[in-house]
């Protein structure tokens, strides 16, 4: 598994087209094959992240390479983004709570 850390900071411009672009793209990303899972926040003073979680690097590529997510970032990189960071991590263990034995 891999986890896709996107870090942003917002600019102050066109906040409604952000909101409608991001529900857009999680709804798109929510459809991709390897697709596992998403979570989003974003503070008062505009600096996000998003974590997504995808099954493999050939599935972040199909994501990166989808038409409309290319249209998303070019936006981003224009309107909405004052700077971002992306890291791309291979997930060693995963477990929760529940999965440990007392």
């Amino acid at each position: 598994m891999y986890l896709v850390v996107f870090m942003s900071q917002r600019s102050p411009s066109d906040p409604q087209g952000y909101d409608a672009m991001a529900a857009a793209m999680v709804a798109l990303a929510e459809r991709q094959p390897g697709f596992l899972r998403i979570e989003s926040w974003r503070d008062e003073a505009g600096f996000g992240c998003t974590l997504s979680w995808w099954q493999s690097e050939a599935a972040i590529a199909a994501w990166k390479a989808n038409a409309q997510h290319q249209a998303a970032q070019r936006l981003g990189r224009e309107r909405w983004y004052a700077d971002f960071e992306l890291q791309i991590c291979k997930v060693a263990r995963q477990y929760t709570m529940t999965d440990r034995k007392i």
